[in-house]
Order: C-alpha cells, then sequence, then structure tokens
C-alpha cells in the first residue's frame, strides 16, 4: 500500500503530526517501536507552560508561542488538563525582586488574551500558600497548567485515528530508501509499504533513525536526562511551587498522585537509554525541596521517580540548563521528502504539528491551513468540568467518589460510550486491581492501543503508583488473561 506520509516514532511529536496530517486529508500511516510515550512523552514535568525560566535566556518568541499554546490546550483538553497555581517565594531568591516582577509582567503579556488568572504577589492572607514555606511572605503567584503528559500523547493518536490514520505500535521501520517518487520501507511486521513522504519523529533517536537511512541531517541533538521524583505529600493543597536554587537552576513542586513531585533536573547524557535517575539526582532534588520547605525529606522518602532523556536542538549553550526548549524542522527535499523533528516539548506539539504540515503539505499537494487550532480532543467537549464530574457521579453513582473522578479525567465524555448500558458495579466485570475493572481494560485494549500490564497501569493510568508488587504481579496475570481472550 501506498501512504501519503509515514511517521517513525509515536511521541507527542509523531502523534501530533499524525493527528494534523489526518485531519488534513492525508493518508497516514505512524510506527511506533515500543508503547506510545513510552520514553520522554510520559517523563516530563507533567506541566502545559510558557516556560518563565526561558526569559531568562530572551527566548520571548518560544516563551509567546507556548502560551498561545496553553491557552488553546486547557479548553481543548480539560478532562486531562488543569489550570494550577503557582507560588514562586522570594525567600533565598537568587534573582532581585524587580527582576522576577518585570519577568511575571511580560509573562501575562506576551501570549495575548487568557483565561487563566494573571499574576500578583504574595499576600499575607495566603496562608495556605505560606505556610509550607521556612519563612519569609514576599513573592508572586501566577498561573500555568498541569497534564497527563501520556494520555495527551494518547488523544493525538485516538483523534488521528478517527480520522483514518493506521497507528501501529509494537512496529519499528527497520529500512527505508528512496524509489523514484516514494519511500520504500520494510516494517518489523513484515510489511513493505511505500510512502510519498517520510517523518523522522524518533525523538532521543532521531540521529540513529538517520543512520538508519545512510542520511546525515544538518542539525544537532544535545540530549538532556530530566529526573523526577515523588515523596509523600509536602503541604496541603492543590497550588505548586516553583523553587530558586542557589546553582540559578529552579525546580517545581507539584501535586501529583496523592504526593508532591520534585523535578527536575538537566544532566548531559550520551545515550537515549541513559534514562535512568541516579543517587546524585535525588539527592539534589531533595536538598533543592529541603532549601524551601519546612517538612524536610531525605531519600529515603521517594516513593516514586522517573527519568527522560529530552532530544533538545543543540544551540551550543555551554550548559544544559541553557539549551533551548524550541524545536528545529529539517525537510531533506533530496527527492521524496523527508522531515527530521529535532527538539520540541509537550506544550508546543500541536503547532509543531501544524508546522510540519505547513513545510510538508506543498510538497504533498495540501494547501497549508489551521485544523486543529480550534478542534478539541477526544473526550473533550466539556464546558465546566466539576458539573461533569457531578453529572458522572449522579449517573454512576457505584463508581465512588475517588474512581468516578480518575475516570472522568482520563476519558472526559467518551466515559458515556464505554459505560453506556452499564448500570451497576457488577456490569463493568471484574476488578483486576486498584479498581480498573474489564470494562476499562477492554477500553484500554481495543481503542488505546494497550498491549502489556505496563501499558495499562503505568500510562493509560497511573494506577500502577497505588498498587503492590503482589497487586501488580496479579493485575498481570488476569491482563494477560483478557489479551489472550481478545486475540
Amino acid at each position: 500500500m501506498t501512504y501519503d506520509l509515514l511517521i517513525a516514532g509515536g511521541g507527542i511529536n509523531g502523534c501530533a503530526i499524525a493527528r494534523e496530517a489526518s485531519l488534513l486529508g492525508l493518508e497516514v500511516l505512524l510506527v511506533e517501536r515500543d508503547d506510545l510515550a513510552s520514553h520522554t512523552s510520559s517523563a516530563s514535568t507533567k506541566l502545559i507552560h510558557g516556560g518563565l525560566r526561558y526569559l531568562e535566556y530572551y527566548d520571548f518568541r518560544l516563551v509567546a508561542e507556548a502560551l498561545r499554546e496553553r491557552e488553546l490546550l486547557v479548553h481543548a483538553a480539560p478532562h486531562i488538563i488543569r489550570p494550577l497555581r503557582f507560588v514562586l517565594p522570594q525567600e533565598n531568591s537568587v534573582r532581585p525582586w524587580w527582576m522576577i516582577r518585570i519577568g511575571l509582567y511580560l509573562y501575562d503579556m506576551l501570549g495575548g488574551k487568557m483565561s487563566l488568572a494573571r499574576s500578583r504577589g504574595l499576600r499575607a492572607s495566603d496562608k495556605a500558600y505560606i505556610a509550607p514555606l521556612k519563612g519569609g511572605e514576599r513573592g508572586f503567584v501566577y498561573s500555568d497548567a498541569q497534564v497527563d503528559d501520556s494520555r495527551l500523547t494518547l488523544l493525538n493518536a485516538v483523534d488521528a485515528r478517527a480520522n483514518g490514520a493506521e497507528i501501529c505500535t509494537r512496529v519499528s521501520l527497520d529500512t527505508a530508501r528512496r524509489d523514484g517518487d516514494h519511500w520504500s520501507a520494510t516494517l518489523s511486521d513484515g510489511r513493505t509499504v511505500q510512502a510519498r513522504a517520510l517523518v523522522n519523529a524518533a525523538g532521543p533517536w532521531v540521529h540513529l533513525m538517520l543512520d538508519r537511512l545512510g542520511l546525515d541531517g544538518k542539525a544537532n541533538v544535545r540530549l538532556v536526562k530530566g529526573s523526577h521524583i515523588v515523596v509523600p505529600r509536602l503541604y496541603e493543597g492543590d497550588h505548586a511551587y516553583i523553587l530558586q536554587l542557589p546553582d540559578r537552576r529552579i525546580i517545581f513542586a507539584i501535586p501529583w498522585q496523592g504526593g508532591t513531585e520534585i523535578g527536575t533536573t538537566d544532566i548531559p547524557v550520551e545515550r537515549p537509554e541513559d534514562a535512568v535517575i541516579t543517587d546524585d539526582e535525588i539527592a539534589y532534588l531533595c536538598e533543592g525541596a529541603n532549601h524551601h520547605f519546612v517538612k524536610q525529606i531525605s531519600p529515603a522518602d521517594v516513593a516514586h521517580s522517573w527519568s527522560g532523556v529530552r532530544p533538545l536542538y543543540d544551540d551550543g549553550a555551554s550548559e544544559a540548563k541553557a539549551v533551548t526548549r524550541d524545536y528545529v524542522l529539517e525537510l531533506d527535499e533530496e527527492g521524496p521528502p523527508l522531515l527530521s523533528v529535532f527538539g520540541g516539548k509537550i506544550t508546543t506539539g500541536r503547532h509543531l504539528a501544524e508546522d510540519a504540515m505547513g513545510r510538508l503539505g506543498p510538497v504533498l499537494g495540501v494547501a497549508k491551513r489551521p485544523v486543529s487550532r480550534a478542534r478539541v480532543f477526544p473526550g473533550g467537549a466539556i464546558a465546566d468540568f466539576d458539573q461533569f464530574l457531578a453529572q458522572t457521579r449522579a449517573t454512576w453513582p457505584f463508581l465512588g467518589d475517588a474512581r468516578s473522578a480518575r475516570m472522568a479525567h482520563a476519558y472526559g465524555t467518551m466515559l458515556g460510550e464505554m459505560l453506556a448500558g452499564v448500570t451497576d458495579e457488577t456490569a463493568m466485570g471484574e476488578d483486576l486491581g486498584g479498581g480498573l475493572t474489564e470494562i476499562e481494560a477492554r477500553w484500554m485494549r481495543d481503542r488505546e492501543w494497550a498491549r502489556t500490564a505496563d501499558d495499562a497501569l503505568m500510562r493509560r493510568s497511573k494506577m500502577g503508583l497505588h498498587l503492590t508488587d503482589a497487586e501488580r504481579a496479579r493485575f498481570a496475570e488476569r491482563w494477560d488473561a483478557l489479551m489472550r481472550d481478545g486475540q
């Protein structure tokens, strides 16, 4: 079969490009050798943000672009993205008050008209914000948003498939060569396919993919590891903190899965496989939090951790923390086109995809037009999430408060399709663990490309964080049986 576009890579960039291209009416095939969002795109800080700290490097265009994308995304996927207030304490600050105030003013202005609350100074009445901190009432409050990064990646793929794209996980691009006016590619599932254009969205493996194709890229990628830890809750409330450290880096403290997420680090690495947190990183993050919070932590308090290798475009910066988070698209038109993606971030994935198709569209005979800017993601047609959650609980009271909140956030309005005709808990089937029942597991298998227990427990949901080792093993057994039944 001949496709218009073959995409190698199922992270945020590849899935977003698949969505954009399918909305433009192109025949799209995306292949991912592992699971969707199985690497960098599920190992982020879980934020949709403009990047306040990028202002320090005068990256005004990137910040403005990211802020505009933040505004689009909070309305396009309100079930998986929620506004979040951030507290920026001035105590122990390594930057003067006036500099931060100017930076926040720019942050409020650069993105244009915004629905999120603007920045302000800390007030004596902000007891919930101030009480967890070691001292001082000076500081600021501003807005960004929190996201389920792996599900945002997934929803791009779901929307792409709904518009005709073919999404294949556990399938790799083994070889590809130019053959006249198209690419001829061999896939690991034994197929040979043709495509009019090829997209290299392999993330940290972008240069390895070019090597496999026997090509050289002009752009370079810089691999930078970012690690995060989760500790028992350091404070009460749904707000977050952005903390300045003595080395002039910043880290975040964010409510996550009942605990507090702390991250990230910036460590140069040589290989994508080096996405493993070290003892030094854990100690660094603990010390950073202890610098600001009354409640002290140690490495022994770390309940969970994750690391991701970010494939940043190498702009020649001397320090990893200063490397741009912007992306570069490299189009090779020596024959049928090849587009390679360098860099990028979760927040700007949609914009990157629009840019990519703006460059590929003319080559493929497709006029450039904005097809995704005003489009909601699957499950995202929700005007008021609190009202939607209340309606969910009234319709399916047997879900209980915790499970109804989890499922409403995960599936949004798609929950009505999943639970159509379900009137009691028995009709949801066996509980495989943590309240994840057969009906939900089948949805993950049939609608969301989940193939392993980890796919279901760690990327389609985060239930794996709340199960014991024995419960996870039992879930895996039941999941494997479910997969056999579905064959």
